[in-house]
């Protein structure tokens, strides 16, 4: 199966330098429909769905593969591969922060910059690292899955989007979780919750950019301080937004927040 196909790649755009939007656990390429059209006339737009998500092949997952952030990796390298693309802007939600940074890490050729929207290196607290969560809340929250997807799904998505003022966005966001594959969400959210990229950051060579909203249910403020303060190159940008999805419930507040950072790296660079 060719990889363009397997992701659900989409393309816009009228400019060549490319940016990547990923989105995060339990989502698809849907997350970025308020923030892109912004990016149509000066960059090559590049969407996906990881295997197992969105509209993306649920024939192509694989337990093992998909089973470390390793294999979202893989999937991100072999769709910048195929569409022969390097030095490409890589904007990622929660998770695909750090699978961007693994991509990093791989293959530096690839990415010339990575973007980070509400990411954390490590969810679970750690000694003095305080990362949100203990190993039982996770259990619990994998629990649910496996009881009853739906309950999962109305439980987390008021929690994840923290928006009170507008329960539609709240209502959008619960139903594409539930559009998604209950199996893969299951492992991917161990994949997610249990991830810790603390020792890779400092290997990090790409200039990035840390966006966080003021209070995330999922991301906490030391976690975030943690990963700007261990992460080469970053910089680290509070926003007014609330909740773990500023993307959409605040997405021209992150793209300002993109464009600014994107247009100063090309003022710098000339």
């Amino acid at each position: 199966m060719r990889i363009r196909k397997r992701n659900n790649v989409q393309i816009y755009g009228n400019g060549t330098t490319p940016i990547m939007f990923a989105h995060g656990f339990g989502c698809d390429q849907q997350v970025w429909e308020y923030v892109i059209p912004e990016f149509f006339d000066t960059y090559q737009v590049i969407l996906f769905d990881y295997v197992g998500s969105g509209r993306a092949s649920v024939d192509a997952y694989s337990r093992d593969r998909y089973g470390f952030l390793d294999g979202y990796a893989q999937d991100v390298i072999e769709i910048l591969d195929e569409l022969n693309i390097s030095d490409c802007i890589f904007v990622g939600h929660s998770v695909s922060g750090m699978i961007g940074l693994e991509v990093a890490l791989k293959r530096p050729d690839l990415l010339s910059s990575t973007i980070m929207i509400s990411s954390s290196p490590h969810f679970l607290n750690d000694g003095s690292y305080q990362g949100g969560y203990e190993e039982k809340d996770i259990q619990e929250l994998l629990c649910m899955i496996d009881r009853d997807y739906r309950e999962w799904t109305n439980y987390m998505a008021p929690i994840s989007m923290k928006n009170i003022n507008d329960p539609k966005l709240t209502e959008e966001l619960e139903e594409m979780y539930a559009d998604q594959n209950p199996e893969v969400i299951r492992q991917f959210a161990e994949v997610t919750f249990f991830l810790d990229m603390r020792d890779k950051l400092e290997k990090n060579t790409i200039p990035s950019l840390l966006l966080q909203t003021k209070e995330d249910n999922f991301v906490t403020k030391e976690a975030e301080i943690y990963l700007h303060e261990h992460l080469p190159y970053s910089e680290y940008v509070e926003l007014d937004a609330e909740g773990h999805n500023p993307h959409i419930s605040n997405p021209d507040e992150v793209t300002e927040q993109i464009m600014g950072y994107l247009q100063a790296k090309l003022w710098k660079s000339s």
